[in-house]
Protein backbone atom coordinates (compact mmCIF):
# COMPACT_ATOMS: atom_id res chain seq x y z
CA UNK A 1 0.00 0.00 0.00
CA UNK A 2 1.92 3.32 -0.94
CA UNK A 3 1.22 6.63 0.57
CA UNK A 4 -1.21 9.28 -1.22
CA UNK A 5 0.84 12.20 -2.01
CA UNK A 6 -1.35 14.94 -1.63
CA UNK A 7 -0.77 17.54 1.43
CA UNK A 8 -3.42 16.71 4.00
CA UNK A 9 -4.65 19.10 6.74
CA UNK A 10 -7.23 19.48 9.46
CA UNK A 11 -8.30 20.93 12.66
CA UNK A 12 -6.80 18.34 15.11
CA UNK A 13 -8.04 19.77 18.60
CA UNK A 14 -11.57 18.46 19.75
CA UNK A 15 -14.93 20.84 18.36
CA UNK A 16 -16.04 23.45 20.99
CA UNK A 17 -14.30 26.59 22.26
CA UNK A 18 -11.09 26.52 24.30
CA UNK A 19 -8.10 28.19 25.06
CA UNK A 20 -5.89 26.99 21.77
CA UNK A 21 -6.85 25.16 18.81
CA UNK A 22 -4.41 23.60 16.26
CA UNK A 23 -4.42 22.92 12.60
CA UNK A 24 -1.95 20.37 11.42
CA UNK A 25 -0.57 19.92 7.65
CA UNK A 26 1.20 17.13 6.14
CA UNK A 27 2.81 16.48 2.97
CA UNK A 28 5.15 18.43 0.51
CA UNK A 29 3.43 21.51 -0.15
CA UNK A 30 3.11 21.93 3.76
CA UNK A 31 5.63 24.77 4.25
CA UNK A 32 4.75 26.66 0.95
CA UNK A 33 0.97 26.88 2.00
CA UNK A 34 2.05 28.22 5.74
CA UNK A 35 4.46 30.67 3.81
CA UNK A 36 1.57 32.10 1.66
CA UNK A 37 -0.79 32.59 4.98
CA UNK A 38 1.56 33.67 7.69
CA UNK A 39 3.14 36.77 8.64
CA UNK A 40 5.90 36.84 10.97
CA UNK A 41 5.93 39.33 13.36
CA UNK A 42 8.20 41.62 12.32
CA UNK A 43 6.19 41.68 9.09
CA UNK A 44 4.85 45.31 10.99
CA UNK A 45 1.19 44.31 10.12
CA UNK A 46 -1.65 47.15 10.83
CA UNK A 47 -3.24 45.61 13.96
CA UNK A 48 -6.66 47.09 13.02
CA UNK A 49 -8.66 43.77 13.16
CA UNK A 50 -9.40 42.82 9.96
CA UNK A 51 -6.95 43.85 6.99
CA UNK A 52 -3.42 44.92 6.51
CA UNK A 53 -2.60 47.12 3.47
CA UNK A 54 -0.57 45.57 0.48
CA UNK A 55 2.28 47.55 1.11
CA UNK A 56 3.04 45.43 4.44
CA UNK A 57 2.87 42.16 2.78
CA UNK A 58 5.89 40.53 3.59
CA UNK A 59 8.11 37.61 1.49
CA UNK A 60 7.56 34.10 2.27
CA UNK A 61 9.12 33.05 5.18
CA UNK A 62 11.84 30.44 4.66
CA UNK A 63 11.01 27.97 7.47
CA UNK A 64 13.54 26.09 9.64
CA UNK A 65 13.05 23.14 10.97
CA UNK A 66 11.54 22.41 14.39
CA UNK A 67 11.37 25.93 15.44
CA UNK A 68 8.30 28.11 16.40
CA UNK A 69 7.18 31.45 14.91
CA UNK A 70 5.37 34.00 16.51
CA UNK A 71 2.85 36.05 13.70
CA UNK A 72 -0.55 36.25 12.25
CA UNK A 73 -2.37 34.08 9.51
CA UNK A 74 -3.46 36.83 6.93
CA UNK A 75 -5.81 35.96 3.69
CA UNK A 76 -3.06 36.44 0.75
CA UNK A 77 -6.09 37.55 -1.77
CA UNK A 78 -7.22 40.31 0.82
CA UNK A 79 -4.81 40.66 3.22
CA UNK A 80 -7.65 40.32 5.95
CA UNK A 81 -6.07 39.59 9.27
CA UNK A 82 -7.34 36.30 10.66
CA UNK A 83 -5.97 35.85 14.18
CA UNK A 84 -2.69 35.93 15.87
CA UNK A 85 -1.00 32.35 16.01
CA UNK A 86 2.18 30.52 16.80
CA UNK A 87 3.30 27.79 13.83
CA UNK A 88 5.62 24.64 14.10
CA UNK A 89 7.90 23.93 11.56
CA UNK A 90 9.20 20.48 11.11
CA UNK A 91 11.15 18.98 8.15
CA UNK A 92 10.76 15.45 7.08
CA UNK A 93 11.73 12.84 8.30
CA UNK A 94 12.03 13.98 11.84
CA UNK A 95 8.15 14.65 12.17
CA UNK A 96 4.86 12.27 13.16
CA UNK A 97 4.00 11.28 9.56
CA UNK A 98 7.78 11.38 8.00
CA UNK A 99 6.65 13.70 5.92
CA UNK A 100 7.10 17.88 6.28
CA UNK A 101 4.52 19.05 8.98
CA UNK A 102 3.42 22.44 10.23
CA UNK A 103 0.82 22.69 13.12
CA UNK A 104 -0.72 25.92 12.95
CA UNK A 105 -1.21 26.62 17.03
CA UNK A 106 -4.77 29.40 16.99
CA UNK A 107 -6.81 30.44 19.38
CA UNK A 108 -9.47 27.67 19.70
CA UNK A 109 -13.32 28.89 18.58
CA UNK A 110 -14.75 27.02 15.70
CA UNK A 111 -15.24 29.99 13.57
CA UNK A 112 -11.14 31.02 13.66
CA UNK A 113 -10.18 27.34 13.13
CA UNK A 114 -12.65 26.88 10.33
CA UNK A 115 -11.11 29.98 8.56
CA UNK A 116 -7.70 28.76 9.36
CA UNK A 117 -8.38 25.76 7.48
CA UNK A 118 -10.38 26.98 4.69
CA UNK A 119 -7.17 28.74 4.07
CA UNK A 120 -5.06 26.07 3.95
CA UNK A 121 -7.17 23.92 2.03
CA UNK A 122 -8.15 26.97 -0.59
CA UNK A 123 -4.03 26.84 -0.89
CA UNK A 124 -3.26 23.41 -1.69
CA UNK A 125 -4.22 21.13 0.86
CA UNK A 126 -7.14 18.15 0.98
CA UNK A 127 -8.78 17.48 4.17
CA UNK A 128 -7.77 14.70 5.95
CA UNK A 129 -9.55 11.72 6.24
CA UNK A 130 -10.13 9.93 9.65
CA UNK A 131 -7.09 8.69 11.09
CA UNK A 132 -4.78 9.38 8.28
CA UNK A 133 -1.80 11.03 9.89
CA UNK A 134 -1.29 8.18 11.91
CA UNK A 135 -1.81 5.74 8.65
CA UNK A 136 1.08 8.20 7.27
CA UNK A 137 2.99 7.45 10.19
CA UNK A 138 2.73 3.92 9.42
CA UNK A 139 2.78 3.77 5.94
CA UNK A 140 6.23 5.23 6.12
CA UNK A 141 7.09 3.66 8.62
CA UNK A 142 7.77 4.89 11.42
CA UNK A 143 5.30 2.93 13.36
CA UNK A 144 4.19 -0.64 13.31
CA UNK A 145 0.06 -1.44 13.06
CA UNK A 146 0.36 -2.16 17.36
CA UNK A 147 1.97 1.20 17.83
CA UNK A 148 -0.98 3.19 15.58
CA UNK A 149 -4.00 0.93 17.28
CA UNK A 150 -1.90 1.83 20.98
CA UNK A 151 -2.51 5.29 19.58
CA UNK A 152 -6.31 4.92 19.57
CA UNK A 153 -6.40 3.49 23.01
CA UNK A 154 -3.99 6.13 24.27
CA UNK A 155 -6.81 8.49 23.26
CA UNK A 156 -9.49 6.66 24.39
CA UNK A 157 -7.87 5.64 27.72
CA UNK A 158 -10.72 6.24 30.64
CA UNK A 159 -8.50 5.52 33.57
CA UNK A 160 -4.61 5.72 34.69
CA UNK A 161 -4.26 1.68 34.23
CA UNK A 162 -5.54 2.13 30.65
CA UNK A 163 -3.39 5.02 29.68
CA UNK A 164 -0.26 2.57 31.05
CA UNK A 165 -1.49 0.04 29.11
CA UNK A 166 -2.03 2.10 25.59
CA UNK A 167 1.34 3.93 26.71
CA UNK A 168 3.67 0.46 27.18
CA UNK A 169 1.97 -0.86 24.00
CA UNK A 170 3.03 2.64 21.52
CA UNK A 171 7.09 2.86 22.85
CA UNK A 172 6.92 -0.80 20.61
CA UNK A 173 7.06 -3.33 23.27
CA UNK A 174 5.02 -5.47 21.65
CA UNK A 175 6.09 -5.08 18.50
CA UNK A 176 9.98 -6.23 19.63
CA UNK A 177 8.72 -9.32 21.18
CA UNK A 178 6.34 -10.37 17.67
CA UNK A 179 9.86 -9.45 15.65
CA UNK A 180 11.65 -11.64 17.90
CA UNK A 181 9.08 -14.84 17.33
CA UNK A 182 9.04 -13.54 13.33
CA UNK A 183 12.48 -13.58 13.16
CA UNK A 184 12.80 -17.82 15.00
CA UNK A 185 10.31 -18.81 12.56
CA UNK A 186 11.30 -17.18 9.25
CA UNK A 187 15.01 -18.69 10.03
CA UNK A 188 14.14 -21.47 10.59
CA UNK A 189 11.82 -21.67 7.64
CA UNK A 190 15.75 -20.29 5.17
CA UNK A 191 16.43 -23.79 6.90
CA UNK A 192 13.35 -25.86 6.03
CA UNK A 193 13.46 -24.69 2.04
CA UNK A 194 17.13 -24.76 2.18
CA UNK A 195 16.42 -29.03 3.56
CA UNK A 196 13.69 -29.38 0.51
CA UNK A 197 16.68 -28.01 -2.43
CA UNK A 198 19.25 -30.17 -0.58
CA UNK A 199 17.63 -33.40 1.06
CA UNK A 200 21.34 -34.89 0.93
CA UNK A 201 22.07 -32.27 3.62
CA UNK A 202 18.77 -32.53 5.83
CA UNK A 203 20.28 -33.81 9.33
CA UNK A 204 22.80 -31.29 9.11
CA UNK A 205 20.60 -27.94 7.92
CA UNK A 206 17.36 -29.20 10.46
CA UNK A 207 17.52 -31.37 13.31
CA UNK A 208 13.79 -31.94 14.43
CA UNK A 209 14.52 -32.57 17.53
CA UNK A 210 16.36 -29.63 18.34
CA UNK A 211 14.28 -27.58 16.14
CA UNK A 212 10.93 -28.77 17.90
CA UNK A 213 12.73 -27.62 21.24
CA UNK A 214 13.84 -24.28 19.85
CA UNK A 215 10.15 -23.38 18.27
CA UNK A 216 8.37 -24.39 21.54
CA UNK A 217 10.46 -22.10 23.77
CA UNK A 218 10.94 -19.29 21.10
CA UNK A 219 7.77 -19.03 19.38
CA UNK A 220 4.68 -21.17 21.42
CA UNK A 221 5.69 -20.16 25.16
CA UNK A 222 5.34 -16.18 24.25
CA UNK A 223 2.32 -16.73 22.32
CA UNK A 224 0.91 -18.65 25.12
CA UNK A 225 2.37 -15.67 27.58
CA UNK A 226 0.00 -13.09 24.99
CA UNK A 227 -2.69 -14.90 24.65
CA UNK A 228 -3.02 -15.21 28.46
CA UNK A 229 -2.36 -11.43 29.03
CA UNK A 230 -5.76 -10.80 26.84
CA UNK A 231 -7.09 -13.46 28.62
CA UNK A 232 -6.12 -11.98 32.50
CA UNK A 233 -5.95 -8.52 31.57
CA UNK A 234 -8.10 -7.54 28.79
CA UNK A 235 -10.99 -5.56 30.77
CA UNK A 236 -8.05 -3.01 31.87
CA UNK A 237 -7.97 -2.26 28.33
CA UNK A 238 -11.64 -2.68 27.07
CA UNK A 239 -13.51 -2.10 30.02
CA UNK A 240 -15.74 -4.27 31.82
CA UNK A 241 -19.82 -4.37 30.14
CA UNK A 242 -21.83 -5.04 32.68
CA UNK A 243 -25.59 -5.35 32.70
CA UNK A 244 -28.50 -4.69 35.32
CA UNK A 245 -31.51 -7.25 34.55
CA UNK A 246 -34.43 -8.48 36.58
CA UNK A 247 -38.70 -7.50 36.73
CA UNK A 248 -39.95 -3.82 36.79
CA UNK A 249 -39.30 -1.88 39.72
CA UNK A 250 -36.61 -3.56 41.59
CA UNK A 251 -34.31 -1.42 41.92
CA UNK A 252 -32.28 -1.74 39.12
CA UNK A 253 -32.19 2.45 38.26
CA UNK A 254 -31.30 3.37 41.71
CA UNK A 255 -28.39 0.74 41.47
CA UNK A 256 -26.79 2.52 38.85
CA UNK A 257 -27.80 5.79 40.57
CA UNK A 258 -25.63 4.69 43.74
CA UNK A 259 -22.83 3.62 41.26
CA UNK A 260 -22.26 6.50 39.31
CA UNK A 261 -22.94 8.56 42.88
CA UNK A 262 -25.74 10.77 40.54
CA UNK A 263 -29.23 10.96 39.47
CA UNK A 264 -28.83 9.12 36.28
CA UNK A 265 -31.76 7.34 36.17
CA UNK A 266 -35.31 8.32 36.57
CA UNK A 267 -36.64 6.26 39.66
CA UNK A 268 -40.22 6.21 40.65
CA UNK A 269 -42.90 3.81 42.05
CA UNK A 270 -44.45 3.17 38.62
CA UNK A 271 -43.36 -0.22 36.84
CA UNK A 272 -41.70 -0.01 33.96
CA UNK A 273 -40.45 3.41 34.23
CA UNK A 274 -36.68 2.78 32.28
CA UNK A 275 -37.82 1.61 28.72
CA UNK A 276 -34.33 1.84 27.07
CA UNK A 277 -31.17 0.90 27.98
CA UNK A 278 -29.21 4.08 29.79
CA UNK A 279 -25.17 3.15 30.43
CA UNK A 280 -22.55 4.89 32.14
CA UNK A 281 -18.88 4.52 32.74
CA UNK A 282 -17.14 4.29 36.18
CA UNK A 283 -13.66 4.01 37.42
CA UNK A 284 -13.44 1.31 39.74
CA UNK A 285 -9.89 0.67 40.80
CA UNK A 286 -8.67 1.40 37.32
CA UNK A 287 -10.74 -0.33 35.24
CA UNK A 288 -13.38 1.03 32.78
CA UNK A 289 -17.09 -0.52 34.11
CA UNK A 290 -19.49 0.11 31.93
CA UNK A 291 -22.73 -0.61 33.67
CA UNK A 292 -26.34 -0.70 31.19
CA UNK A 293 -29.42 0.09 33.65
CA UNK A 294 -32.05 -2.05 31.38
CA UNK A 295 -36.01 -1.91 30.47
CA UNK A 296 -37.33 -4.59 33.42
CA UNK A 297 -38.19 -7.88 31.76
CA UNK A 298 -41.75 -9.22 32.34
CA UNK A 299 -44.72 -10.35 30.09
CA UNK A 300 -46.22 -7.20 28.56
CA UNK A 301 -48.84 -5.94 25.59
CA UNK A 302 -47.29 -2.78 25.20
CA UNK A 303 -45.32 -2.66 21.87
CA UNK A 304 -43.02 0.03 23.73
CA UNK A 305 -42.12 -2.20 26.56
CA UNK A 306 -42.10 -5.00 24.40
CA UNK A 307 -39.19 -3.02 22.50
CA UNK A 308 -37.22 -2.63 25.20
CA UNK A 309 -36.90 -6.29 26.56
CA UNK A 310 -36.23 -7.21 23.01
CA UNK A 311 -33.20 -4.54 23.03
CA UNK A 312 -32.09 -5.61 26.80
CA UNK A 313 -31.71 -9.39 26.21
CA UNK A 314 -29.64 -8.42 23.45
CA UNK A 315 -27.35 -6.46 25.34
CA UNK A 316 -27.37 -9.25 27.85
CA UNK A 317 -25.42 -11.35 24.94
CA UNK A 318 -23.24 -8.89 24.57
CA UNK A 319 -22.03 -8.09 28.20
CA UNK A 320 -19.36 -9.63 30.65
CA UNK A 321 -21.08 -9.66 33.07
CA UNK A 322 -25.06 -9.62 34.38
CA UNK A 323 -26.16 -8.55 37.68
CA UNK A 324 -29.40 -10.09 38.34
CA UNK A 325 -31.60 -8.05 40.70
CA UNK A 326 -34.23 -9.08 42.68
CA UNK A 327 -36.20 -8.02 45.63
CA UNK A 328 -35.14 -9.58 48.81
CA UNK A 329 -38.79 -9.15 50.59
CA UNK A 330 -40.83 -11.37 48.05
CA UNK A 331 -40.96 -14.51 47.27
CA UNK A 332 -39.56 -15.49 43.32
CA UNK A 333 -42.20 -15.10 40.55
CA UNK A 334 -42.43 -16.66 37.28
CA UNK A 335 -40.83 -13.44 35.90
CA UNK A 336 -37.51 -14.23 38.28
CA UNK A 337 -37.36 -18.19 37.07
CA UNK A 338 -38.28 -16.86 33.05
CA UNK A 339 -35.30 -14.31 33.37
CA UNK A 340 -32.50 -16.57 35.01
CA UNK A 341 -33.39 -19.15 32.45
CA UNK A 342 -33.05 -16.32 29.45
CA UNK A 343 -29.52 -15.18 31.29
CA UNK A 344 -27.64 -18.11 33.02
CA UNK A 345 -25.40 -19.19 30.40
CA UNK A 346 -23.64 -15.43 30.95
CA UNK A 347 -21.81 -15.17 34.46
CA UNK A 348 -24.10 -14.13 37.16
CA UNK A 349 -24.17 -11.97 39.88
CA UNK A 350 -27.47 -12.39 42.14
CA UNK A 351 -28.14 -9.12 43.79
CA UNK A 352 -31.01 -9.10 46.43
CA UNK A 353 -32.46 -5.61 46.59
CA UNK A 354 -34.25 -4.11 49.52
CA UNK A 355 -32.52 -5.70 52.50
CA UNK A 356 -33.79 -2.58 54.34
CA UNK A 357 -37.84 -3.93 54.22
CA UNK A 358 -36.59 -7.63 55.52
CA UNK A 359 -36.44 -6.80 59.23
CA UNK A 360 -39.58 -8.32 60.29
CA UNK A 361 -40.18 -10.99 57.17
CA UNK A 362 -37.96 -14.08 55.43
CA UNK A 363 -35.62 -13.01 52.77
CA UNK A 364 -36.00 -14.64 49.23
CA UNK A 365 -34.29 -18.17 49.49
CA UNK A 366 -32.39 -18.80 45.86
CA UNK A 367 -33.30 -21.79 44.64
CA UNK A 368 -30.48 -24.90 44.63
CA UNK A 369 -30.64 -25.20 41.03
CA UNK A 370 -29.29 -21.45 40.43
CA UNK A 371 -25.76 -21.48 39.48
CA UNK A 372 -23.91 -17.86 40.50
CA UNK A 373 -20.69 -16.85 40.75
CA UNK A 374 -21.94 -14.33 43.60
CA UNK A 375 -24.98 -13.56 45.35
CA UNK A 376 -25.30 -10.38 47.02
CA UNK A 377 -27.18 -8.53 49.50
CA UNK A 378 -28.06 -4.72 48.77
CA UNK A 379 -30.13 -1.89 49.74
CA UNK A 380 -29.41 0.37 46.52
CA UNK A 381 -32.11 2.77 48.44
CA UNK A 382 -30.07 3.73 51.67
CA UNK A 383 -26.49 2.73 50.03
CA UNK A 384 -26.13 -1.06 51.88
CA UNK A 385 -23.83 -3.12 50.15
CA UNK A 386 -22.73 -1.26 47.39
CA UNK A 387 -19.13 -1.25 47.90
CA UNK A 388 -18.88 -4.62 48.63
CA UNK A 389 -20.55 -5.17 45.49
CA UNK A 390 -18.02 -2.99 43.73
CA UNK A 391 -15.14 -5.20 45.10
CA UNK A 392 -16.99 -8.01 43.97
CA UNK A 393 -16.83 -7.10 40.38
CA UNK A 394 -13.13 -5.85 40.64
CA UNK A 395 -12.00 -9.37 41.91
CA UNK A 396 -13.97 -11.38 39.32
CA UNK A 397 -12.85 -8.79 36.46
CA UNK A 398 -9.24 -9.03 37.62
CA UNK A 399 -9.24 -12.62 38.07
CA UNK A 400 -7.83 -14.86 40.98
CA UNK A 401 -4.27 -14.15 39.97
CA UNK A 402 -4.16 -10.90 38.46
CA UNK A 403 -1.52 -9.78 36.40
CA UNK A 404 1.43 -7.08 36.93
CA UNK A 405 0.27 -4.15 34.40
CA UNK A 406 3.78 -2.76 34.88
CA UNK A 407 5.01 -5.18 33.12
CA UNK A 408 1.97 -7.23 30.93
CA UNK A 409 1.68 -6.42 27.30
CA UNK A 410 -2.32 -7.06 26.71
CA UNK A 411 -3.12 -7.79 23.06
CA UNK A 412 -6.22 -6.12 21.89
CA UNK A 413 -9.42 -8.71 20.28
CA UNK A 414 -7.68 -8.55 16.70
CA UNK A 415 -4.25 -9.13 17.85
CA UNK A 416 -5.64 -11.86 20.11
CA UNK A 417 -7.23 -13.92 17.23
CA UNK A 418 -4.21 -13.78 15.19
CA UNK A 419 -1.62 -14.70 18.09
CA UNK A 420 -4.31 -18.38 18.52
CA UNK A 421 -3.56 -18.21 14.58
CA UNK A 422 -0.25 -17.94 15.03
CA UNK A 423 -0.05 -20.01 17.73
CA UNK A 424 -1.69 -23.00 16.42
CA UNK A 425 0.55 -23.04 13.39
CA UNK A 426 3.53 -22.75 15.88
CA UNK A 427 1.97 -26.33 17.79
CA UNK A 428 1.79 -27.95 14.30
CA UNK A 429 5.14 -27.38 13.16
CA UNK A 430 6.40 -28.86 16.66
CA UNK A 431 3.97 -31.69 16.11
CA UNK A 432 5.32 -32.48 12.65
CA UNK A 433 9.15 -32.32 13.28
CA UNK A 434 8.70 -34.55 16.35
CA UNK A 435 7.03 -37.04 13.48
CA UNK A 436 9.66 -36.10 11.27
CA UNK A 437 7.35 -35.76 8.77
CA UNK A 438 8.02 -33.90 5.30
CA UNK A 439 9.75 -30.99 5.63
CA UNK A 440 7.23 -29.30 2.79
CA UNK A 441 4.67 -29.53 5.69
CA UNK A 442 6.86 -27.81 7.97
CA UNK A 443 7.40 -25.12 5.71
CA UNK A 444 3.82 -24.56 4.68
CA UNK A 445 3.11 -24.40 8.53
CA UNK A 446 5.68 -21.76 8.96
CA UNK A 447 4.84 -19.37 5.85
CA UNK A 448 1.30 -19.77 7.60
CA UNK A 449 2.43 -18.25 11.20
CA UNK A 450 5.09 -15.65 9.56
CA UNK A 451 2.15 -14.27 7.65
CA UNK A 452 -0.07 -14.35 10.18
CA UNK A 453 2.47 -12.41 12.97
CA UNK A 454 2.65 -10.41 10.19
CA UNK A 455 -0.99 -9.08 9.96
CA UNK A 456 -0.66 -8.45 13.43
CA UNK A 457 2.19 -5.92 12.64
CA UNK A 458 0.94 -4.52 9.41
CA UNK A 459 3.62 -6.09 6.84
CA UNK A 460 0.98 -8.74 5.86
CA UNK A 461 -1.93 -6.69 6.49
CA UNK A 462 -4.75 -6.47 4.18
CA UNK A 463 -5.93 -2.80 3.06
CA UNK A 464 -9.55 -3.58 4.38
CA UNK A 465 -8.09 -4.01 7.71
CA UNK A 466 -5.99 -0.86 7.25
CA UNK A 467 -9.05 1.29 6.36
CA UNK A 468 -11.10 -0.36 9.27
CA UNK A 469 -8.57 0.39 11.76
CA UNK A 470 -7.63 3.94 10.95
CA UNK A 471 -11.24 4.81 10.40
CA UNK A 472 -11.83 4.70 14.17
CA UNK A 473 -9.09 7.72 14.49
CA UNK A 474 -10.71 10.89 14.45
CA UNK A 475 -10.36 13.24 11.79
CA UNK A 476 -7.15 15.61 12.95
CA UNK A 477 -5.35 12.15 14.41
Amino acid sequence: MTVDQDTIAAIATPGGRGGIGIIKISGAKSFPIAGAIFRPSNSSLNLVPGSATKSQRSAQLEFESHRIYYGHIVDPDNERLLDEVLVSAMKAPRTYTREDVVEINAHGGAVVLHAILKLVLKKGARIAEPGEFTKRAFLNGRIDLTQAEAVIDVINARTQKNLELASGQITGRFRRILVSIRKTLTDMLIRVEAAIDFPEDVAELVEPGQTAKAVEKEAVQPLKRLIRYYVDAHVFRDGLSVAVVGRPNVGKSSLLNQLVKKDRAIVTPIPGTTRDIIEETLNIEGIPVIISDTAGVHQTENPVEMIGIKKTLEHVDGSDLVLFMIEANSPLDAADHQIYEQIKSKPVFVVLNKIDLTHNTDETTIPDAWTCDECLRISALYDQGIDHLRDKMVKWAAGENPVDLAEAIVPNLRHKLLLEKTLAAAETIVDELQKETSSELVAIHLQEAIETLGEITGDSAKVDVLDQIFSRFCVGK
